[in-house]
């Protein structure tokens, strides 16, 4: 910064043309007083330093799309196909669960067994992890140490 102030100014620009004068980077400037910044005197970057990397290049979507409309109406019928299988494999797989005798009312509780087993243990697992820390030893090793399966 102050090799900066030396040559003239933290990275002032010509007023005619606003761009940097001679011995100033190309992408930090200062704004001035009249510009009401702020920066009290501290430098800004507007483009990254280093070789050009296409910044003049047109906007790409990350979208996908096709020019012709009979390709995205055919893709779009496909897409209908695949989820129309798909809810009739569903709807096989409940049939099956029905006929052997499943209802959804055990399914509702396994489900909330579930919720709670998981909630119990992120629990231990921060417990774990604070003892860890206490001890300054890992998780590891505390799961040695109390008999646990890493796996679990």
């Amino acid at each position: 910064m102050a090799a900066e102030r030396e040559r003239g100014g933290a990275g002032a620009c010509s007023p005619q043309s606003g761009l940097p004068t001679p011995g100033q980077p190309l992408c930090t400037r200062t704004p001035s007083s009249r510009e009401g910044g702020g920066t009290s005197g501290r430098s800004f970057r507007r483009t990254p330093l280093g070789p050009s990397r296409k910044l003049n290049a047109s906007f790409k979507s990350p979208l996908k799309t096709s020019l012709d409309p009979e390709l995205d109406s055919a893709g779009l019928q496909l897409q209908v196909e695949n989820l129309r299988k798909k809810c009739d494999d569903l709807d096989h797989q409940i049939a099956e669960l029905l006929s052997e005798g499943y209802t959804l009312k055990e399914l509702d509780q396994h489900i909330d067994q579930l919720h709670e087993y998981n909630d119990i243990k992120d629990v231990g697992q921060l417990l774990l992890g604070k003892l860890a820390v206490i001890r300054g030893v890992t998780t590891r090793e505390l799961y040695s140490e109390f008999g646990l399966d890493l796996e679990d």
